[in-house]
């Protein structure tokens, strides 16, 4: 299995490590590395792996509170109706896109594996959106699309989760509905990317209480991970641990017919091959 790398809290104490097994070997303090986005920047996640993958875990991973594998990216950039299907969700008669859609979200919006999503009482229409997600570990401007890869340090999973009411209060953009906070998740770890054919056709799926919502391959996505890299390189450096989430597949809650909001007590799994599992229930707002 791949290694997992993964940030945490217990109690008090912030703390990052790897995976192993069902328990967790806890890297904090164990080298110069403050934490996980450190280690990306540094390249350093296949040494990390190598030196302590073998040893026996510190901590249950039931004792630890998942959090976003990286706690402050510079940037976290999203892609909108990146699956063929997406687009003709629409019933707007239009033809596939030439360029990705993107937008930003912030760090504040995510919570992590196992934790609740939250819905805020100005909206019930809280929906699922999984996704595959991109993490970078070299920096790069113009970056051509032979090289794209070279520049991803892992992946992981994002349930994008949306306010839909909110994001058609602007009449150019989505923010709003994308940015409440802890409406989505990221997680659980972060795999570090070895190779083209661990990302060739991905499987990546979304269940709502068990029920499967979501089901398809990233060789459908409509712009490749290379070329989200080389098109969003074009206009924006890219950064160690900048997040990239890669767009969903059809079939989220707003397109069923009638639609269905997500509400507390629902549970959802957003699945992908050789990355993971990412579980979060729902809550209201306290």
């Amino acid at each position: 299995m791949s290694a997992r790398f993964l940030s945490f809290t217990r109690g008090s104490r912030a703390g990052w490590g790897l995976m192993s097994g069902d328990g967790v070997i806890d890297l904090t303090g164990r080298s110069d590395l403050p934490g996980l986005q450190a280690a990306v920047g540094a390249g350093a996640l296949a040494a990390l792996a190598d030196r302590w993958g073998g040893t026996s875990p510190d901590i249950a991973a039931t004792d630890v509170t998942f959090e976003p594998p990286i706690l402050a990216p510079q940037k976290i950039l999203c892609v909108g109706v990146n699956y063929p299907d997406r687009n003709a969700e629409y019933k707007d008669g239009s033809d596939a896109p030439t360029h990705p859609s993107l937008f930003v979200r912030f760090p504040g919006s995510f919570t992590g594996h196992g934790q609740p999503l939250i819905r805020p009482p100005e909206s019930h229409q809280l929906d699922y959106e999984g996704e595959v997600v991109l993490v970078i570990g070299r920096p790069g401007r113009r970056i051509a699309e032979r090289d794209a890869l070279s520049h991803v340090a892992g992946l992981t999973l994002a349930n994008e989760g949306t306010l839909r009411d909110w994001v058609r209060h602007g009449k150019f953009n989505v923010t709003q509905g994308k940015n409440f906070d802890r409406s989505g998740a990221i997680g659980p770890w972060l795999v570090p990317f070895t190779d083209e054919a661990q990302i060739a056709g991905i499987r990546l799926t979304t269940r709502v209480n068990g029920e499967l919502r979501q089901d398809d391959r990233t060789s459908r996505m409509v712009f490749s991970f290379r070329r989200l890299i080389a098109y969003i390189s074009t206009f924006t450096t890219l950064v160690p641990g900048d997040v990239i989430l890669c767009g969903t597949p059809s079939g989220a809650g707003a397109r069923l017919d009638p639609p269905v909001w997500l509400k507390p007590g629902d549970v959802v799994e957003v699945e992908a091959e050789g990355i993971g599992r990412l579980v979060n229930g729902v809550e209201d707002q306290a």
